[in-house]
Formats: structure tokens, C-alpha cells, sequence
């Protein structure tokens, strides 16, 4: 396996040469898109302003599934095409994506018997492609699943089957299934200007944010793909471009196993906002959330709301036992939803989680909205609006059998799992038996892979997304940290001056996630 280094991609972005495509952002969206296009056979160029799903798309709930809320806003059509993305992605990915039991209490007699039905039309939602039938439990029963939950008043439950990932894991791997396919990807690139021939695109202008250097690349088609910050990337096409999203955040919190002990997850079917809360099992440690607060101005490292870690502390306490509190959280992080704006509402919580496609008048298609889930099919869908305009020839789609790199049906055992069938490369790299530190499983030999074969370039890099430090122990992180960067310096040719200046950015990222 030849590694790909940012000079080998630098230089082929100075050849004279046109992309087919090139997409914006590389986060879910972006990166389906692209594997999308590549897959097709089109020329196929990727460009990340910061790092591959620096933004919402390593922050999610790490959920695979329909969408059970919308189930009960009588969005059958969403819940039944994000149900068979979810079978797809199962399929295509059996190395990233796990199922999961849930388990929904039920402390009174028409709970059940409500939440019992409407599980029971999830699984006829989900077809042939159903993770396992839904059941009604006694309360002993309920108590097995989740130990931990208050008794008093306990009926029983509702078990039901959903899918569980790992985001950022699934973006690194979409971004090497694009380099299998011949696409090319590049982060750390922002771009800074189109090119445009009679007020129609026909390139961009992106800058290497390392060096300063910039490049104008020439392309038939210009995705935007930024997740919340397309309106941003719209504007730059058309400065009087109007804001088409009410972006939302959700927080999540991350504390220890004690709180959720065994393997199913509690789902907590209606709270105070109007939304579910998960509590989770995840890399040994339990997941928290989420919330949906509208926000003003995306950020790319939104914080909590005092509020808001109430709220699911709060919630969490009415039905674990022993409940977490504030010197629990190991972690607490952000995501931002791209909601697409409705005429008559304010609350984000009712806003479609749909994907939308809109093209300007001179030719830049942005792609916005939906979820991890679903992301193989708004690729679909906007390289297929691409051809039905003409600007590339037709060509069928066959993500929807494209087996992931890395794809095995028999993956190692956790933590490299993640990493399919690289994980016995990986194995026989320098520091595979080296902790990076005694609170994680990850090891120096995933640094050396990280730096020479996933594009990464920073300490967050590695400790936020190549492997999940940051959100499973912010403080454990920061301690890994001078490590993290005497690896990559060795890795990337770098210096002191250079580990000191990473060490000191982790910090100041690192305490954004810890609470007071």
C-alpha cells in the first residue's frame, strides 16, 4: 500500500488538468458525494477547508437509523428511505456498523401499548433489511437489559433494533474508499473563489492553508457541500444569496459505564422539548443526549448552553439510578444541524431532517440537510440532478452495493474493528503494543497510520477524530497529547517549535470540552 502525502496531492493539483466534479466540504455529505461520483467513473476532486468531518459529522448521536421521532410525526416515507439506508450501510459496512438493542420503559400501561405498536410498524418500515423484530418486555425483563434504571412504577418496555457507528471512523473510511476509486481529496484546503466563464462556474480557487500557496482548478460541476455553513459558500457564489438554513445544535454528554452497564441502550421516547433521549453504550463508555437549541451563526466549535447540560442531566436523573451529574462528564460535545428553513415555524425541533438540492443561476449546486444515515442517497441524488442538468454524461449509480474499504464480514477484535481489514497492517507498525495512554485503548501504531495513510495533520486530528480521545475523555486526551505530536513530527519531518505550538492549540480545544 503506497501512502498518500500532501506533496504527491499538491503536485497533482499544479498539472494543468479538469475535474469533473469537484465537492466542497468533507464531511458526510461531501464525502458520500464524492464516493459517489468517483464510483461513477467521473473525475472526482475533494476539498476540506479544516479536516474530514471536523464539524457535525464526527459530533452525532452515532446513531444509524429511521428516525423513530419522525415515525411519530407521521413521516413514513422519511423513516422508510433512511430504515433502507440503514440496511445499505449495514451491509456495505459490517466493519463500522453494529446493531444495537434499545430499550424504551414503560411506566404505564398505554405507553407500552403505544410505543409497542409503533415499534412494530418500524420493523414493517424496514423490510427485508430489518435488524430484528421488536418485543414487549416484563419489567424483570427490562431490568436485565438496563440494570440501572429507576424501578418504582416500572410496567415493563419496548425492545426494538437500531444501527450504531462510529462517525468520524466511517468518514476516514469513505475518504479512502474515494482514493480506491481514483478521486482525489485534499484537507486543510479552503476554497476561496470560483472561477466563472460568461456567469457559469468553471473552476475554484483554493488555497493550501499550510503554506499559503493557492491554486485555480478547473471543473465542470462545483458541489457545495459545507453542512451549516452553505450559506456561507453560496454567498461567496452570489453575495446576495438568501440564508436557506435555521441551523440547530445538539449536545451530548459522555460519562462512565457505571451509569448504563450491559449492551442495550435506554430510549427516552418524549421529553420536555419535544424530542428522544438516548443514553448509550459506546467504546466502554456512556453517551448522553441530545438537544435541539437554534442557534443564530454556525460555529465550527459550538459550545453547550448551561441549559442545555441541564436538560439532559436533568432528564437522565428521572430514570437512571444512579444518575450522573456535572462531575460525571468526561466529555461534552457539540453538533449543528443544517436545517433547512421552514415559512411559518420557529422551533428547529420541527424542521425537516430531508435533504435539499438547489442550484444557483450560475451553476453551483449545493446539497444540504439530512443526516449520517441517509448519506449515501443525498450523494445519489445530486450527482443524478447533475446529469439530468447535462453537465456530465449519464452514468449509473452503484453505491448502493459498494462494499467500504476495508469491508469484512470477520473484523478484529475492538478497538481495530474500525479499521477493517487494514487492522493487521496496522498491527505490525512501530508502537502497536505502545498505549497512547492508560485510559484508551489506541495505540502509537495508529498515529504512524493516521499520518501516512488518512491524511491527518494535526494532534486533534488524531486524538478528535482518527481515534475518539477527545469525546471520551477530554482530560485523558490532553495528557496524550505531547505523545500525539513527537509521533507526527517524527512522521510528517517536523520540528520542536512545531509539537509545542500543537500541544498549546490541543489544550485551548481540549478544555472546550471538559465542564467547569
Amino acid at each position: 500500500m503506497t501512502s498518500l502525502t500532501r506533496p504527491t496531492v499538491l503536485n497533482r493539483l499544479r498539472q494543468p488538468s479538469s475535474w469533473d466534479i469537484i465537492v466542497i466540504g468533507g464531511g458526510a455529505t461531501g464525502l458520500g458525494t464524492a464516493v459517489e461520483a468517483a464510483s461513477r467513473g467521473y473525475r472526482t476532486l475533494l476539498l476540506e477547508k479544516y479536516d474530514f468531518a471536523k464539524g457535525t459529522s464526527s459530533r452525532s448521536t452515532k446513531l444509524v437509523h429511521g428516525g423513530v421521532r419522525y415515525l411519530a410525526q407521521g413521516n413514513l416515507p422519511l423513516v422508510r428511505e433512511a430504515l433502507y439506508e440503514r440496511g445499505v450501510l449495514r451491509r456495505n459496512a459490517p466493519h463500522l456498523v453494529k446493531d444495537l438493542s434499545f430499550v424504551v420503559p414503560g411506566y404505564t400501561w398505554w405507553s407500552q401499548l403505544f410505543y409497542g405498536a409503533g415499534l412494530k410498524l418500524y420493523d414493517f418500515l424496514a423490510g427485508r433489511l430489518s435488524l430484528g423484530s421488536s418485543r414487549w418486555l416484563n419489567a424483570k425483563a427490562t431490568l436485565e437489559q438496563l440494570p440501572t434504571l429507576k424501578q418504582d412504577g416500572l410496567r415493563g418496555g419496548i425492545l426494538y433494533h437500531d444501527g450504531q457507528f462510529d462517525d468520524a471512523r466511517l468518514a476516514i473510511t469513505l475518504l479512502r474508499t474515494l482514493l480506491d476509486l481514483g478521486g482525489l481529496a485534499l484537507n486543510y484546503a479552503p476554497v476561496i473563489g470560483f472561477s466563472k466563464t460568461a456567469g457559469q462556474i468553471t473552476g475554484v480557487q483554493v488555497q493550501d492553508a499550510e503554506t499559503g500557496e493557492t491554486f485555480a482548478l478547473k471543473g465542470n460541476v462545483a458541489v457545495n457541500a459545507t453542512g451549516v455553513f452553505v450559506d456561507t459558500v453560496r454567498q461567496m457564489d452570489d453575495p446576495t444569496a438568501q440564508e436557506m438554513l435555521s441551523p440547530s445544535q445538539g449536545v451530548h454528554l459522555v460519562v462512565n459505564q457505571r451509569f448504563l452497564p450491559g449492551n442495550s441502550a435506554l430510549m427516552i421516547p418524549k421529553t420536555a422539548d419535544g424530542r428522544v433521549l438516548f443514553a448509550l453504550p459506546w467504546h466502554g463508555k456512556t453517551l448522553l443526549g441530545t438537544t435541539d437549541t437554534p442557534v443564530k451563526q454556525p460555529e465550527y466549535e459550538p459550545r453547550p448552553l448551561e441549559a442545555e447540560i441541564d436538560f439532559i442531566l436533568q432528564t437522565a436523573a428521572h430514570y437512571l439510578d444512579p444518575a450522573p451529574t456535572k462531575a460525571d462528564v468526561l466529555s461534552v460535545f457539540v453538533g449543528q444541524r443544517p436545517l433547512v428553513k421552514a415559512d411559518h415555524t420557529t422551533s428547529t425541533a420541527a424542521l425537516s431532517r430531508e435533504h435539499t438540492i438547489r442550484c444557483s443561476n450560475s451553476g453551483l449546486v449545493t446539497i444540504t440537510g439530512g443526516k449520517w444515515t441517509t448519506y449515501r442517497k443525498m450523494g445519489e441524488d445530486v450527482i443524478d440532478q447533475v446529469i439530468q442538468q447535462g453537465k456530465l454524461p449519464p452514468q449509473p449509480s452503484i453505491t448502493a452495493t459498494l462494499h467500504l474499504h476495508g469491508w469484512t464480514l470477520t473484523p478484529a477484535v475492538p478497538p481495530w474493528d474500525v479499521y477493517g481489514t487494514d487492522a493487521a497492517q496496522i498491527q505490525t507498525l512501530s508502537g502497536a503494543d505502545q498505549l497512547l495512554h492508560p485510559q484508551f485503548p489506541y495505540t502509537e501504531a495508529e498515529v504512524r497510520w493516521a499520518a501516512r495513510y488518512e491524511m491527518a495533520r494535526t494532534v486533534e486530528d488524531i486524538l478528535a477524530r482518527r481515534t475518539r480521545a477527545l469525546i471520551l475523555d477530554a482530560a485523558a486526551s490532553l495528557e496524550s497529547a505531547p505523545r500525539v505530536a513527537a509521533l507526527l513530527a517524527e512522521e510528517l519531518g517536523l520540528d520542536e517549535a512545531w509539537q509545542q505550538q500543537q500541544i498549546a492549540a490541543y489544550r485551548t480545544l481540549a478544555t472546550g470540552y471538559q465542564l467547569p
